[in-house]
């Protein structure tokens, strides 16, 4: 037993209490695999984040990510909390677009992350270790809706379809036709488990509804992420679903070649707004990269004893 630091993130939104809040745990010598899953257990978040030294001396640190379950390869919201927890912890600047570099070590590989001071706070960009692909789903539009409370003439808008992708984490994509659609989804996580590819942990592929048409003015998107599982939940802001979902950008809307940008919200109906940005380089109708974005802002610090 020793104390450890530990601070308290809300990410991809600029004010407290809303976005989705992350625990990321400091000092953490001595911690095995089932302590830190024992801690994400007692910090009951989605995720919790266990800072330690980088393998590589030119990285910033080695994170790991879990859930209260299980661990996690990559997840964009710890991804993004974690980065500006370490800017700040290294002294970035208080002036508007001072900038700092950091790569973090995850189980899917390196992430390098751009830290900047914004108008609106800190802002953390990160590059994503591995791009969108798609993967097959055999489920029907109508099966899936279904699982989701929702009717066959509800699925789909423009050519949008039910389909999945991942970008290290399985999601299954499901346009919906607009927010009052999205609003009444609700996930039987019995049924999901029956359509919903494995993530390879015994977990299903988690759902991620979206629409065109949005409550802020300046978003591309409007989205919700369920999990699938026997503990399914909302998530308020899921970075690796966006990361996923920029396949579905590149399938269906098909960008031009060069920068395609945009915000998509996530997190309205559980009044944990959120606000993420996607950008995709698009060469030939391909991506050749891709980063994600949002603002954190620190909550809570705190020591925990285990």
């Amino acid at each position: 037993m020793r104390d450890r630091r530990y601070e308290i993130f809300d990410v991809f939104t600029d004010r407290p209490l809303a976005g989705n809040p992350l625990a990321i745990v400091h000092d953490c010598d001595g911690l095995d695999s089932d302590g830190m899953q024992a801690i994400a257990r007692e910090f009951n978040l989605s995720e919790t984040v266990f800072v330690e030294p980088a393998a590589n001396a030119n990285h910033t640190a080695k994170i790991r990510i879990f859930t209260p379950n299980f661990e996690m390869p990559f997840a964009g919201h710890p991804t993004v909390g974690t980065a500006v927890s370490l800017a700040l912890g290294r002294g970035l600047g208080e002036g508007a677009g001072d900038t700092m570099i950091l790569v973090l070590e995850e189980k899917i590989g390196d992430v390098r992350c751009v830290v900047t001071r914004n108008g609106g706070g800190v802002f953390a960009e990160f590059d994503l270790p591995q791009l969108s692909s798609p993967i097959e789903i055999s489920a029907s539009a109508e099966t899936v809706g279904a699982a989701l409370g929702l009717g066959p003439h509800e699925i789909g808008f423009e050519n949008h379809r039910v389909a999945a992708f991942s970008a290290g984490v399985p999601y299954i994509t499901v346009p919906v036709r607009g927010l009052d659609v999205a609003a009444k989804a609700r996930l039987d996580s019995r049924a999901w488990k029956e359509i919903a590819p494995d993530r390879g942990n015994g977990v299903p592929a988690s759902a991620y509804v979206y629409c065109r048409e949005t409550v802020m003015h300046d978003s591309a998107f409007h989205a919700r992420m369920f999990t699938g599982g026997q503990q399914s939940y909302e998530d308020p802001a899921t970075g690796s679903a966006l990361a996923a979902f920029s396949g579905a950008v590149l399938a269906f809307d098909q960008p031009t070649d060069g920068a395609w940008q945009g915000w998509v919200e996530q997190g309205i109906e559980m009044k944990r707004t959120s606000r993420l940005r996607l950008e995709i380089d698009v060469e030939g109708g391909a991506a050749s990269g891709a980063r994600i974005g949002g603002n954190a802002v620190r909550v809570a610090t705190g020591t925990l004893t285990a």
